[in-house]
């Protein structure tokens, strides 16, 4: 469930098809984001989620998987 919500913020911010987006996706040499891009995916997580992924735990995020990681995480 939270991967399909993931899915759907990644998407929203970088304007792709969720088709492309896989656990083992690079936010930037897969999809291309920059910095700011992925600020935007770990604020659309963060209230999505109800969560606060902290800025060492922010930098750490580096796959989709990553971040899924960071939410169960937070979430647990």
């Amino acid at each position: 469930m939270e991967f399909e919500k993931l899915v759907k913020i990644i998407a929203d911010v970088l304007n792709v098809d969720t088709e492309e987006i896989t656990m083992s996706t690079t936010f930037v040499n897969d999809l291309g984001a920059d910095s700011l891009d992925i600020f935007q995916i770990i604020m659309g997580i963060e209230e999505e989620f109800d969560i606060e992924i902290s800025n060492d735990d922010a930098e750490k995020i580096v796959t989709v998987g990553d971040a899924a990681s960071q939410i169960k995480k937070a979430i647990s």
